[in-house]
């Protein structure tokens, strides 16, 4: 790996900077489902259980309230969109995503984050070099992840969800997100390289033409990444820190 031929690497967050997308996926899956439990006893309807792949379909590298909307469109379900300021408790697409990261909330403080060795290794590596590094997250909490796991200093920009929603820009698989951080960094996307774990994160580096994609295989599964456009496809980015410095 050649990481001189590039201006700029972007890193998707939960599951290739930090193993979050664990908690992610636990609080997605407390929350729906008692939600299901509710909403089958309300409406007299055996709504299919959450699973582990509703997950991988619907929600992973969304933006939270889009991974809510495309879990219940699954489930044949409508609820009013509400409001980012609805309560946890509301029964409401936005009232969902709060109590999903309410849980997430929780479960972070109380366990912290460390993030994976090999991936540390490699943005060391990155910050080293001189590499311009971001980090492109479409969960709102990438701030407060990337401080708790002490990266902050190594990465010259933060886009996160929130930050996306403030300038109006398309979350994944659009490519808006990586586009702007790249921008923001000084490269193009040609220039770039971007790091992903979930399907909708490769299909967004795909979509907006950057120079080289890599799948991290943290689940979805190595066919399932290079179907999305992925060029390349690895287990751990361990496997991506330059030989002097592995």
């Amino acid at each position: 790996m050649d990481w001189d031929a590039w201006d700029a690497v972007l890193f998707d967050l939960d599951g290739v900077v930090t193993p979050t997308a664990e908690v992610h996926m636990h609080a997605w899956s407390a929350m729906f489902t008692s939600f299901l439990t509710a909403r089958s006893a309300a409406d007299g309807v055996a709504y299919p259980p959450y699973s582990e792949q509703d997950y991988f379909t619907y929600v992973d590298g969304k933006p939270r309230y889009d991974g809510v909307r495309s879990f219940l469109a699954s489930r044949g379900i409508v609820l009013p969109e509400g409001s980012p300021d609805d309560p946890p408790t509301a029964e409401t697409v936005c009232g969902l995503g709060n109590r999903k990261n309410e849980a997430f909330n929780q479960i972070l403080a109380s366990e912290g984050v460390v993030a994976y060795p090999g991936s540390v290794a490699l943005i060391v590596a990155l910050h080293e070099a001189g590499t311009p590094m971001a980090v492109v997250s479409s969960s709102r909490n990438a701030p407060a992840v990337v401080a708790a796991a002490g990266l902050t200093d190594y990465f010259a920009t933060i886009m996160h969800g929130g930050l996306a929603a403030e300038l109006g820009l398309p979350g994944k698989p659009a490519p808006d997100t990586f586009a702007h951080a790249a921008a923001t960094l000084g490269a193009t996307n040609a220039r770039s390289v971007v790091l992903e774990d979930a399907i909708n994160g490769v299909a967004a580096g795909h979509a907006g033409g950057f120079g080289l994609v890599i799948g991290v295989d943290r689940g979805a599964g190595e066919d399932a990444l290079r179907a999305a456009g992925a060029q390349l496809v690895v287990p751990d980015l361990a496997d991506l820190v330059p030989e002097e410095d592995a």
